[in-house]
């Protein structure tokens, strides 16, 4: 059986190799890295993984599609998970999923394998990408194999089980969460972080937790900075002025967004799975682009349009966050998204000042604002007679007069 590995090279992905290998009959392993942002956790995995028992290691760099054909796509669509929620680990997922199964067809593999919990979203985001990409190959799901979870039942009889089998992993002492980073965003939950009343902002406590990628308000410089965004059709092409790939303007937002403490979330969620989950989450270029993003379609978008596409928000980020990005109806959706974003063009200048974000300015060369129309002034075009505002108010009203004379106009303070 040849078998291919979502493979990170930390204590529980290293286990999983020797143990799968073990446990289908000496199974042929081939283990995956996606190298979406992770920086140094990829340091040393290739010889790692083949002394762990892997027979071939794939360590791909997928920054650039990660960027341009997962974030990019997704901040078109203004997508936000229960309001506050950049989505950085749910969109990453199908592009690894998806990565895996072009692995596993290339080396005529039987299936693929993960470490997601069977208490967590991941395990789904991997699983439904694989149905919708490659619904022949099986799925190998240790965490949700009683007998792994009979034989690790804690972290400890993990690193006694690399000690017995020479497996190199660093048994370090546990940090007090769990963390997961890509390009987009560094996410954390579990440990101390399952006491909701913990405060993650506190600088007396966390200036050496969560501040991987962006510092504490405190922390940030007293004097704000202005940074330029240019978009056309609704991608940002440039940042202060110079052109940029979608890859490199996350690196720069997010180096610019973190020195000022901005995109830092910290929030209860709704798993898919049915409870409820906290996390705190580090998103500084995606926050700066997601804000002015917004800014530039409240200048260049219709009114419908954008009411319209608001109102599919909720319903775009739950696809994102289930792991349906493969589904149909998340490409239908898409494809409106994308005759939506056809005319969000132009520059916006925002304000980044201890963790807040500020619009500066805005301007775009298909502006649907008319400050000639928009005057309270005398209106030199006449585009805009006030007079008819009678007849607009008084038909929009009719079915309240109709309503109040036959129900009544005096419930409006009591309650039934």
């Amino acid at each position: 059986m040849k078998i291919v590995l979502a493979y990170s090279g930390g204590l529980d992905t290293s286990v999983l190799l020797s143990w799968i290998k073990d446990t289908y009959g000496n199974a042929e392993m081939i283990a995956f890295c996606a190298n979406i942002g992770q920086e140094d956790e990829l340091k040393g995995l290739n010889a790692k993984a083949k002394k762990t028992g892997a027979s071939k290691v794939y360590i791909d760099d997928l920054q650039a599609e990660f960027a341009s054909d997962f974030i990019y796509p997704m901040l078109r669509a203004g997508a936000i998970y229960e309001g506050q929620y950049f989505l950085g680990t749910s969109i990453a997922r199908p592009l690894i999923a998806k990565r895996m199964v072009e692995i596993a067809r290339a080396e005529k593999a039987d299936a693929i394998a993960h470490g997601a919990t069977g208490k967590g979203n991941d395990q789904v985001r991997f699983e439904l990408t694989a149905a919708a990409l490659a619904p022949e190959l099986q799925i190998i799901a240790p965490w949700r194999d009683e007998r792994y979870r009979k034989d690790f039942p804690g972290r400890q009889a993990m690193i006694d089980y690399c000690d017995a089998k020479g497996i190199p992993v660093q048994a370090s002492a546990k940090k007090p969460y769990s963390m997961d980073r890509n390009l987009l965003h560094i996410s954390y939950e579990a440990g101390i972080l399952e006491d909701p009343w913990y405060d993650s902002f506190d600088p007396t406590k966390n200036r050496d937790y969560f501040t991987t990628l962006s510092v504490l308000p405190e922390d940030a410089p007293d004097k704000p900075e202005y940074v330029t965004l240019e978009f056309v059709k609704g991608d940002c092409v440039a940042v202060n002025g110079k052109s940029l790939t979608p890859l490199q303007v996350m690196k720069t937002l997010n180096k610019i967004g973190g020195k000022h403490g901005v995109g830092r979330v910290d929030m209860v969620e709704n798993r898919f799975v049915g409870m409820k989950s906290r996390g705190v989450y580090e998103t500084p270029g995606g926050s700066i682009l997601h804000y002015a993003h917004r800014q530039m379609e409240s200048l260049t978008m219709d009114r419908e349009v954008m009411h319209l596409r608001d109102s599919l928000i909720p319903k775009y980020a739950e696809l994102v966050y289930y792991g349906f990005w493969f589904a149909p109806e998340r490409l239908a959706l898409q494809a409106f998204v994308e005759e939506s974003q056809k005319n969000v063009t132009g520059t916006v200048r925002v304000k980044l000042y201890k963790g807040g974000l500020y619009v500066a300015g805005r301007k775009s060369p298909v502006s649907l604002y008319n400050p000639h129309i928009a005057t309270m002034e005398a209106d030199p075009t006449k585009a805009y007679n006030q007079d008819d505002a009678t007849g607009f108010i008084r038909l929009n009203g009719l079915r309240l007069r109709v309503n109040s004379a036959v129900n009544g106009a005096g419930n409006l303070s009591k309650s039934e």
